[in-house]
């Protein structure tokens, strides 16, 4: 076999389109039944995406996804006015995210996308497995290579696999420690300062700051069915609700229901009034707040409490105890919650009358089991905001992203965007959003620059056949808290299998081609002829035909004004070039200056088609398919 992906998170299931799309053959395995991590059955089905994302800023193959979802809804269901003349349809209208899908339909949209590879018989998808033990092969240079996986399969069978390319991507980075050494190969928790230089790291490395997990769930307003939609409390609900200071406002939230950001519509999936069907009689809310981030400990990294790696036993009870945490919060919303006028007076419908004279607690909250079909109503799996993460050969760090770091300090600045990564292999946007985790650091959340993902964040220092393809790539604790949402950790997945594919093909490992000018050159065409940008220039989408030169451009110009400008993040394609910038790309294309021709009425989006296609010809763009 050739390449084999552990984990269909969302980046997982990108990495096996993309690798199985490019000629590899592929093996993916996961331990649920539903591919897409995050979005499924982690059930954060409100994507956390970039204001640009309609129509720039993410790939080509995570549009396809949001394109199903949104056809899905207007196929099978009957849309209301709202629903039917919104130019972009988000089935929830939630105010975190411009789309919102069911988790148990998307993971079925994802499924519908990998199934014709696996009819053609180039990915095979092996649902309720997990890798269990990896073998190594060390060489005399230090490095070293994953020479099988053994797994245990949904029938209770051990398999072997001796794949070329491993990916890892699952959420946690599981593969990290059965395959490398802490320290050596990968890293959990928060950096100090002197191994990052970051403004804000910590003075000591602190193992213990991971971002808390979050076990998301569902409920809808159902007033009629109020006195039996109270749940029992957890046995230790006392304590866990002293542990976790349950509570609503938390950074944007302007109120349970009342002002413009509201906590019920924060992550609602579906929003009755976006539909005219009996089927979706009220709102669909997904509840993954402040209120049910997980405190009390973590399953990677160190015990807080012992100074000692977390093991197997001490995580599974972790797990346990924060499924019973959003329980908690579920049985202190329907009993305890403060039942203010203001709420009530925007309540998403009728209000039971026996609840009126208490004045607290919602119990029209109805917990939806039925939307992951577990017994508690909890989501399949833990909402996972940090991985293990690989020690890279280049590491994406907080002064190369933030406009100001925590105390204000300017980092980024007016300038449009990150410090520019000529071996980039993706872009990203999102705050640097850090989640305080009960054990000493606080909440941070601070803008960013729109961002690249450096090739050299996906290559291991020495173990040279895996690559990572979820929230472990080259990150601090800090930019992971940028890198790790939906289409960042797509694109990150879908280049990486794109690579394993690329290396396949040409007899090489990762390592070669990051080290190489031209081969990453070659390799970033390959990625812009899939829909892959690069660079951030929103005014030529993928959809132009001027996308893959404007791309192929930037990445030989390197962060100049010639290409675009550096204080927003346009390209303007339609304006007129200057004869300074018309010569200024030619060289920097290795082709000779060209002074006869008039290029006085030449668009900038003509003169670069036009020198893409000389280089091509010429022979100076290689790397170029026309």
């Amino acid at each position: 076999m050739e390449v084999l992906i552990v984990g269909a998170s969302l980046g997982g299931a990108a990495a096996a389109l993309a690798a199985a799309r490019n000629g590899a053959k592929v093996t993916l395995l996961e331990e649920t039944q539903w591919p897409g991590g995050q979005l499924t059955v982690q059930g954060v089905c409100t994507p956390d995406e970039q204001q640009h994302v309609e129509t720039f800023g993410s790939t080509r193959s995570y549009m396809q996804l949001r394109d199903a979802i949104r056809s899905h809804y207007r196929t099978n269901f009957r849309l209301s006015e709202a629903g039917a003349s919104a130019k972009y349809l988000n089935p929830g209208m939630c105010w975190v995210s411009r789309i919102a899908v069911e988790p148990e339909v998307g993971a079925t949209l994802l499924k519908e996308m990998l199934l014709p590879y696996q009819e053609a018989g180039a990915l095979t998808v092996l649902y309720g497995a997990r890798a269990l033990a990896v073998a190594v092969q060390d060489y005399d240079d230090g490095s070293r290579r994953i020479t099988s996986v053994t797994a245990s399969l949904a029938d209770g069978a051990v398999q072997t696999f001796e794949p070329d390319f491993v990916l890892d991507a699952t959420d946690t980075g599981d593969l990290l420690p059965l395959c490398g050494e802490e320290g050596i190969d990968w890293i959990t928790g928060a950096e100090g300062h002197e191994q990052t230089n970051e403004p804000d790291a910590p003075n000591l490395p602190q193992p213990q700051w991971v971002q808390p997990l979050t076990f998301p769930f569902a409920i809808d307003w159902s007033p009629e069915t109020a006195e039996t939609n109270v749940i029992d409390p957890p046995e230790d609900y006392a304590i866990l609700k002293a542990e976790q200071r349950y509570h609503v406002i938390h950074g944007a939230i302007t109120g349970l229901f009342a002002g413009s950001m509201p906590w019920w519509r924060y992550r609602r999936t579906l929003a009755k009034a976006c539909f005219a069907d009996s089927r979706i009689p009220s709102d669909l809310a997904m509840i993954n707040t402040a209120g049910n981030d997980y405190y009390g400990g973590n399953i990677i990294g160190e015990n807080p409490k012992t100074g000692i790696t977390v093991t197997d036993r001490e995580a599974s009870i972790q797990l346990d105890r924060a499924r019973r945490v959003s329980l908690g919060y579920l049985y202190w919303l329907q009993t305890e919650c403060e039942r203010t006028q203001e709420d009530l007076d925007a309540a998403p419908g009728d209000l039971c009358a026996f609840a009126i004279h208490k004045g607290k607690g919602y119990p029209e909250f109805r917990l939806r089991r039925d939307v992951f079909g577990t017994e508690d109503g909890c989501s399949i799996k833990p909402y996972i905001r940090e991985s293990r993460r690989i020690l890279a050969n280049s590491t994406v760090r907080e002064q190369e992203i933030v406009v100001k770091d925590f105390m204000g300090n300017l980092c980024r600045g007016e300038q449009a965007r990150s410090a520019f990564r000529s071996d980039s292999v993706g872009i990203g946007h999102y705050a640097l959003d850090i989640h305080p985790n009960g054990h000493g650091e606080p909440n941070h959340y601070v803008a960013t620059r729109p961002f690249q993902i450096p090739l050299g964040t996906l290559i291991p220092r020495r173990i040279v056949n895996l690559l990572p393809a979820c929230k472990n790539a080259g990150l601090t604790h800090l930019t992971n808290g940028a890198y790790r949402l939906h289409p960042i950790e797509w694109n990150i997945g879908e280049s990486a299998g794109c690579l394993a594919a690329f290396c396949l093909l040409q007899r090489l490992l990762p390592e070669q081609v990051s080290n190489s000018g031209e081969l990453t050159l070659e390799f970033q065409r390959h990625l812009t002829s899939q829909g892959i940008a690069l660079h951030w220039y929103i005014d030529v989408p993928s959809s132009d035909p001027a996308f893959a030169a404007v791309q192929w451009l930037a990445a030989r110009l390197g962060p100049v004004s010639h290409a675009g400008s550096v204080t927003d993040l346009r390209f303007r394609p339609e304006e007129l070039i200057c004869p300074r910038t018309w010569s200024f790309w030619r060289r920097a294309s290795g082709l000779a200056p060209d002074n006869a021709n008039d290029v006085s009425k030449l668009t900038r989006k003509d003169a670069v088609l036009k020198i893409y296609e000389e280089a091509a010809t010429a022979g100076t763009g290689r790397h170029i398919t026309k």
